[in-house]
């Protein structure tokens, strides 16, 4: 029953109002499961036994328990249990074995229902040499990548509460602090003439030639997962004074160049990609982040220069967009609404690359030991793939989303998984 009201923060309405005919704002989290609690050593899941496990976690989560509703021209949260028969289930039967790759690609294109909680837990149960899976589906509203990981801790993994360190291992490191009264005052007409010149860029830019990368999707998705030993690649990347994410905007790299070889298209020396970047957390909003433009090296000699290119641009990037915060255009729904107008036919970026830090130990979801997750990104504007990275217990796992119509999206997800492969295999011992 709805027993109050909250207004949404305005970079939370903007993210409500992007979705639109072809357009889902909904990312998701999948994961498969080892038998244990609630899933069976057939595979068989028992439905009654998670539901009750995560009735009370959600009564907890506020996230979890409110619907949008108009209010005026605006939208504000409103009170609403949900009801579990409904948001967590099975997955709808299949005649043929379907992988969990592909189940997430079907359902990136599919809307939640917005007369009740933006959220759904879907079940599969393991079959036929396939492990048993959930997918987790949340719309952009409620969350970004960052309040996404701490939601679910919380939902997955309630005796082991999401410790301070662990929580500070999602925030931006050396940002705790905003700027003091006067250094403010000598940054704002800087942050204005920056933020104009954004804005300009995102309605008129143009730094990607005509490419399959860009253009009206299909409703036809394809997802691919693709992970690396985190320990090894992040000494790979320390080697050249480089970061983790620089090795994974380093491997998009190579899968950009060899979906365009494969199409049968020039390749750029070198292709622009927007890559979200967290901001210190502040205020009520689920969405806090900025945004930093890397222009992806395609011409590179090899890994090491590669690596030490794009790690050159994100040290200066990653601080101008933690300073300029979340992107203009999305700080309130006039913004989004402007930016559903003219995303279709944007040149400024050719896909999106954004990657979360997640927990380090393993987490089990009412008893079920969760064995890998993997998380899928929306695809928004005219953009055609993405890839989404996220870190669980010693792994990087990421996820290749693209328009199976328009883009060699496998192509990418194997050139990507082998350039993963020659910077673990050059990591120092």
């Amino acid at each position: 029953m709805r027993t109050s009201m909250q207004r949404l923060a305005p970079a939370d309405e903007a993210n409500l109002v992007l979705d639109r005919p072809g357009q889902v704002n909904v990312f998701l989290v999948a994961g498969t499961l080892s038998p244990g609690g609630f899933v069976g050593d057939d595979g068989g899941v028992d439905l009654a036994t998670l539901r009750s496990a995560l009735s009370t976690r959600i009564r907890r989560l506020p996230a979890l328990r409110h619907v949008a509703v108009r209010v005026g021209r605006r939208h504000a949260w409103a009170d609403a249990l949900p009801d579990l028969a409904h948001h967590v289930r099975l997955v709808d039967p299949e005649t043929v074995p379907m992988t969990l790759e592909r189940r997430c690609g079907e359902l990136m294109t599919v809307p939640l229902d917005g007369h009740r909680p933006l959220w759904e837990l879907l079940l599969v149960p393991g079959e036929n040499g396939y492990d048993a899976a959930f997918i987790l589906r949340i719309h952009h509203a409620i969350a970004d990548g960052t309040s996404a990981v701490a939601l679910v801790h919380e939902l997955f993994d309630p005796e082991e509460p999401m410790t301070p360190s662990a929580m500070a291992a999602t925030e931006p490191t050396g940002h705790r602090r905003g700027p003091g009264p006067e250094r403010h005052a000598r940054r704002m007409p800087h942050k204005v003439w920056f933020g104009l010149q954004r804005v300009l860029t995102t309605i008129g830019g143009r730094g990607v030639s005509t490419t399959m990368l860009l253009g009206e999707r299909s409703q036809h998705r394809g997802v691919a997962f693709v992970d690396a030993d985190l320990g090894a690649l992040e000494r790979r990347a320390a080697s050249v004074a480089a970061t983790v994410n620089d090795a994974l905007l380093a491997s998009v790299a190579v899968g950009f160049e060899a979906a365009l070889r494969a199409a049968g298209e020039a390749v750029p020396a070198a292709l622009p990609v927007s890559s979200p970047v967290a901001l210190r957390r502040n205020g009520p909003a689920s969405n806090q982040v900025g945004v930093m433009l890397v222009r992806l090296p395609l011409a590179a000699a090899g890994s090491g220069d590669r690596l030490r290119i794009i790690s050159a641009q994100t040290h200066i990037e990653k601080s101008r967009a933690r300073e300029q915060g979340t992107l203009e255009l999305m700080r309130g729904p006039l913004g989004a609404r402007i930016m559903n107008r003219i995303a279709h036919r944007q040149h400024v970026v050719a896909g999106f690359v954004t990657n979360v830090p997640g927990p380090a130990a393993p987490l089990r979801l009412a008893g079920a030991p969760i064995v890998a997750i993997w998380p899928v990104a929306v695809l928004a504007a005219n953009v055609r793939l993405g890839v989404a990275a996220i870190s669980y217990a010693g792994r990087l796992r990421c996820a290749v989303h693209f328009d199976t119509q328009h883009v060699r999206g496998f192509e990418f997800a194997v050139a990507m998984q082998d350039e993963l492969a020659r910077l673990v295999d050059t990591a120092p011992g």
